[in-house]
């Protein structure tokens, strides 16, 4: 009998008769992609996970036939700098988008020679945008340029957020929106889109399109000229949608209206306790905000019918997010974004395509630096930069993996690491704030002085202080470890039981836990060295294919998942 022995990184898959390893850009789907495929990236602007509940035709045409990722976050959680970084995949240290407005922010500190347009129209791609672009575009006299790398621009005047009476830059020409119904702002978005896939798909070159809608952001004018007229310093939703929720309730998690926020930063502890008229102000406010989800949601359906219309949807990848969440009363903060706190840096993540798997939740850690990383690995894209995320292809493929990821959220208030399950914040005043997601997920208690966590804090001060700086690949590096089986091998390859599972690498001195499973079977958990599991025939399921699976959970909080398929042995 032969021995052998397995061994790979996170997302290597051992099969039937051998391994088949898939690296971190996702190469191993590229046999299920077509050549060259449409890609469609719709954004909303201060958008909560919590509301996608009210959009139910992006949930069951999107999050139904694709992949949703239930731990996506923002680097910079506020809107130019967290657009910036879906059109580069940088953080904002790197591509220098420093806030909304000059001369750290704004679009005019931001450089267009180096983004995915120009990328995807080197590839034989047409390109197209509708919609909000970076703060401060066309705040002068006159229609702005078109960036470089857009064919198609349809993008609205940097002067407000006016659902009515706006002007949009249609390909140089500043156009004049009026106060009809027909003129609500998400409506002509979505026709534009429209329009653009009845142009474009299948006339030859694939289309890059991206549509940014300006809901559920707080807009004009005021006052409105059509219903509703209660959404006054709110999002306006379209007059068809304006009494939609007029009962619904305001919610209130355990964070809502926090009573006692003596562990939080000053900022915090500041902020009154909401009385009777501020809930009520903030429920009149919040069903403006998610009644104006409904024309996205609309918007959604009609792109998806025009991709299905032309043929089209097969060969198309849609991705769905936000780039902000927004405060609703959460720890007393009654609007906003730009904290550090899961309302606000928490957003929306699906992704629909070929080869995506149908109806799956992602549990990895990602963060919007993987937009633009995802469209290279999808289109063959040749990016001019580095790129600090990673393709989210992997983890839509293989859910159950991980990979050892850490989070930054570098904002110019504070810095902070995120891991599967700790978030560290430093703030530039010099207070701190750590919470365990795991134990405390409404981060209701700063744990920054609890001696029980000094040895996590001490790691995770390490790990922002290499993060601050990073660039490519040292953003994205993962933990050395790696899964091991080993077993004597049949004739035609199959794995003989007993399976001698191990997980080794030079952080494993780090590592707290291991879990080991077959299938979704939790058969033992490790908690200390060395991190190892014997499978028997029974635990392995007897003959035929088993998939072997293991977790490892870092003192830090990050978290690697491993999978291998074996074919095991008959007896004898």
């Amino acid at each position: 009998m032969r021995r052998r022995v397995i061994s790979g990184g996170l997302a290597a898959v051992a099969a039937a008769a051998g391994v088949v390893a898939q690296a971190d850009s996702g190469s191993a789907a590229r046999g299920k992609q077509p050549a060259r495929p449409n890609i469609v990236i719709i954004q909303t602007d201060d958008q909560t996970v919590d509301s996608m509940r009210f959009m139910s035709s992006t949930r069951e045409l999107l999050g139904e036939r694709g992949a949703t990722f239930r731990n996506s976050y923002v680097n910079w959680p506020v809107c130019c700098p967290s657009r910036a970084t879906l059109l580069t995949g940088q953080y904002s240290h790197n591509h220098g988008v420093l806030g909304n407005s000059p001369p750290e922010g704004g679009f005019q500190a931001f450089d267009n020679d180096h983004t995915t347009a120009l990328w995807l129209k080197a590839r034989g791609y047409r390109t197209a945008h509708v919609g909000k672009f970076l703060n401060g575009y066309g705040n002068g006299e006159g229609a702005d340029p078109v960036p470089p790398g857009w064919d198609e621009w349809h993008t609205t005047d940097g002067r407000g957020q006016a659902v009515y009476e706006y002007p949009l830059n249609e390909n140089g020409t500043l156009v004049e929106y009026g106060s009809e119904v027909e003129d609500f702002k998400q409506d002509v978005f979505t026709d534009r889109a429209v329009e653009l896939i009845d142009e474009y798909v299948g006339a030859g070159a694939p289309l890059y399109l991206q549509v940014d809608y300006t809901a559920p952001h707080s807009g004009g004018p005021q006052p409105l000229p059509q219903p509703p007229a209660d959404c006054q310093n709110s999002a306006r939703p379209a007059a068809r949608h304006a009494t939609a929720f007029d009962s619904e309730p305001l919610p209130q998690d355990p964070s809502f209206n926090e009573a006692d926020v003596s562990d939080k930063p000053p900022a915090i502890q500041d902020l009154p306790v909401l009385d009777e008229d501020a809930i009520a102000n903030l429920t009149r406010r919040y069903r403006c905000r998610i009644e104006s989800l409904l024309s996205v949601d609309e918007g959604v359906a009609e792109i998806v019918a025009a991709l299905r219309a032309r043929r089209a949807l097969r060969n198309t990848y849609v991705i769905f997010t936000s780039d902000n969440g927004f405060f609703t009363g959460e720890h007393r903060v009654a609007n906003g974004k730009t904290r550090v706190y899961e309302p606000s840096s928490r957003v929306p993540l699906i992704l629909r395509g070929p080869g995506i798997p149908e109806g799956v939740g992602v549990r990895d850690l990602t963060i919007n630096a993987d937009l633009a990383a995802t469209v290279v690995e999808l289109s063959g894209a040749s990016p001019t930069l580095a790129i600090d995320g990673r393709s989210l292809v992997p983890a839509a493929t293989h859910p159950w993996l991980e990979r050892g990821r850490e989070l930054l959220i570098d904002t110019n208030q504070y810095e902070a690491v995120h891991t599967r399950r700790y978030v560290w914040v430093e703030y530039d005043t010099g207070e701190f704030e750590l919470y365990d997601l795991r134990e405390d997920p409404f981060q209701l208690e700063s744990v920054h002085d609890a001696p029980a966590y000094a040895g996590v804090r001490q790691r995770l001060v390490t790990r922002l202080a290499a993060l601050r700086t990073c660039a490519g690949f040292s953003c994205r590096q993962r933990p050395a470890l790696r899964l091991e089986l080993d077993f004597d091998r049949g004739r035609r390859g199959c794995a003989r039981a007993p399976v001698r599972a191990r997980v080794r690498g030079n952080d494993v001195p780090e590592t707290a836990a291991v879990e080991f499973f077959v299938g979704g079977k939790l058969i033992a958990r490790d908690g200390k060295r060395p991190f190892r599991e014997r499978l028997s025939r029974r635990e392995l399921g007897g003959a035929g294919g088993a998939l072997v699976r293991a977790r490892a959970s870092l003192i830090d909080g990050r978290r690697l998942g491993w999978e291998r398929r074996l074919r095991v042995c008959r007896r004898g």
